[in-house]
């Protein structure tokens, strides 16, 4: 396999809810595309100073610190270039975590919903890395 040239790199973590076989997905403001909860680190945070910043404030619940644990990283072109080969990465390190609070869409998300393996499609390309993951291990219907 050849080498893929990286020009840039969007560093971003992401909440893996599971919940009967579904995982939750979120749809943001102005977007058309569903995404695993998460987002990209502000300066020097952590990857889990990110998590629990973003998945506060897209869907306003506390995750618990104590039971973060990670099961991925994934990396794919951005959905929207276009031009595959234009080296725009997005890598996704993926933490799953117990919460506290009522899920709840934010301001900034307008959807949020529980996918199957059948809605692959509707997430971007390193989503889809995940989905393909967790349904070979038998976590997604």
């Amino acid at each position: 396999m050849a080498e893929q040239h990286v020009s840039r790199l969007i560093d971003t973590v992401a909440w893996v809810r599971i919940e009967d076989g579904r995982i939750l997905c979120a749809r943001p403001r102005g977007k058309d595309i569903f995404y695993i909860p998460g987002g990209k680190r502000e300066g020097a945070e952590t990857d889990l100073q990110t998590l629990l910043r973003e998945i506060d404030e897209e869907l306003t619940v506390a995750l618990r610190p104590e039971t973060v644990t990670h099961v991925g990283t994934y990396e794919a072109a951005t959905h929207d270039s276009t031009d595959p080969g234009d080296g725009v990465v997005v890598r996704m390190s993926c933490y799953t975590a117990e919460y506290s609070g009522t899920l709840a869409a934010s301001s900034e998300i307008e959807e949020v919903a529980w996918f199957t393996y059948a809605d692959r499609a509707l997430v971007p390309p390193v989503d889809r890395l995940l989905f393909d993951d967790l349904s070979a291990a038998g976590s997604l219907s």
